[in-house]
């Protein structure tokens, strides 16, 4: 009956959809040529058809390769190299949004065909290669009964875990396999309706203060701004205290957070807003500056109004700044690493991003890896494909990449939350690990060899007093 509700609904919205088709070429890059607004009841939309990998593996690029390093596992979204080597694995799945609307019924149905239907983990997996050799032969379940975990850091001897609804940690103990202790909170994460549930999570080099992306409860205001108090910015939190402040704002849903090696600049890949057409509005890549206003949801790219937002707000647009970098809209990015030398020439200095893929288009785009290059410390340059193939061109999809994750030991490591699978992505031809020695220390105090692999820096695990204790 449900299925029959929603296909007959989409076939009556058809010739209101038609101007939402995906024909146009998404555009990219600093200063992207945005199209018309284009707008209709429901946007053009491609389901995923998932399927399995069988004997297939995604593509990379010659003088690469990819291995699956775990399978079967429950909802994988981000990952942590842990100092030793070894890698957590965050699974899960999360949201409570009421759906108010029809369209939300048949864009929830829709999208729920192209995903996994194994449940959340609601838990954090550990992979251990002890021998170097690139198989992942340990495996174990470090903590288990979390609240869809999604955003993970490690800092101050200390992992931390964004929760759907809370920060928490776990002390850590080099080499451990599994928590020996429960979470402590650090504090509350904004949780009501939780539209978008996901938290993304970084700490700051000096470890002083996590970053937490939180999303937005709609599209672009469609709930009330009542229910968007808190949503659609970046948090800083005070690592000891758990105090926390709006550190960035009108950013809709900034998925995944990562610092640029050598600085302290935070950056973000985020989801745009929906139904303005198959190519409005870029998904991107940008800095994330203290104090900065983003124009959710009032204004899109810059000071680009969006007339559906009611009351306007002219003076916050006004104030919106221009993101860094866009990715082509509706790539849905999900995941952020930047790379070093040890990845190879091509891909030695830039960020690799991992885009789920698109549901509201019906020209699919996304699902895939790229790879945006920098120069100066500024995005410079088209995208490159570097994994792709998660979508066929049979129109199955048999994977779709969510976080990714930088490896110093010359590894990019991806989650793929459709087959519930962890690759691993490295040159065949290693470069020299002393590529990846940031500026100032020496080789010594970065690549000290221990149980489980190479050790990060020791300033990286320093533990500092007076961490606040459980509330």
């Amino acid at each position: 009956m449900r299925a029959r509700f929603v296909f007959g609904t989409l076939a009556a919205c058809v010739a209101l959809t038609a101007c939402s088709g995906g024909s146009e070429a998404p555009e990219y890059g600093e200063n992207p040529q945005l199209p018309e607004k284009q707008r209709g009841l429901l946007p053009n939309m491609e389901i995923a058809n998932p399927a399995s990998w069988g004997d297939a593996r995604p593509q990379v690029p010659e003088g690469y390769a990819i291995t699956a390093i775990a399978t079967d596992l429950k909802v994988p979204r981000q990952t942590l190299v842990l100092p030793n080597g070894d890698i957590l694995v965050a699974e899960g799945s999360g949201g409570h949004a009421p759906k108010l609307r029809p369209k939300d019924i048949i864009a929830g149905y829709i999208k729920a065909k192209g995903k996994t239907s194994v449940e959340g983990g609601n838990r954090l997996t550990l992979l251990r290669d002890a021998d170097g050799d690139g198989t992942y032969e340990v495996r174990s379940v470090f903590a288990e009964g979390l609240d869809a975990p999604y955003g993970l850091a490690f800092a101050n001897g200390m992992i931390y875990v964004a929760n759907q609804g809370e920060l928490v940690r776990f002390t850590y103990r080099d080499g451990q396999t599994r928590a020996d202790a429960p979470p402590i909170r650090v504090t509350k994460l904004p949780a009501k309706i939780n539209h978008h549930w996901t938290k993304s999570l970084a700490a700051s080099p000096d470890g002083r203060f996590l970053y937490v992306g939180i999303g937005s409860n709609s599209n672009v205001g469609d709930r009330g701004m009542d229910v968007e108090e808190d949503r659609a910015m970046v948090w800083q939190i005070d690592a000891r205290t758990g105090m926390h402040r709006p550190f960035a704002t009108g950013i809709r849903n900034p998925t995944a957070l990562a610092f640029r090696p050598g600085s302290d600049e935070l950056w973000a890949v985020a989801n745009e807003r929906d139904e303005l057409g198959a190519n409005l509005v870029p998904d991107y890549l940008t800095s994330v500056r203290d104090g900065a206003f983003y124009g959710w949801p009032y204004s899109y790219w810059g000071q680009n109004v969006d007339t559906r937002v009611k009351p306007a707000r002219p003076d916050l647009v006004a104030s919106a700044i221009k993101p860094d970098y866009a990715l082509g809209a509706h790539v849905a990015a999900l995941g952020v690493a930047f790379s070093a030398p040890i990845m190879g020439e091509r891909f030695a200095q830039g960020a690799f991003v991992g885009e789920h893929g698109s549901w509201n288009r019906s020209e699919p785009v996304g699902y895939k890896v790229v790879f945006v290059p920098f120069s100066n410390g500024r995005p410079a340059g088209d995208p490159v494909d570097v994994v792709t193939g998660f979508r066929g061109e049979d129109g199955m999809t048999r994977g779709r990449p969510v976080g990714v994750t930088f490896d110093p030991r010359g590894a990019l490591i991806i989650c793929d939350d459709l087959s519930n699978t962890v690759w691993r992505l490295v040159p065949e031809t290693p470069g020299n690990p002393e590529d990846f020695v940031p500026a100032g220390r020496s080789r010594a105090d970065v690549m000290e060899e221990g149980e489980g692999g190479v050790r990060a820096p020791a300033s990286a695990v320093a533990t500092p007093d007076n961490l606040p204790e459980a509330r």
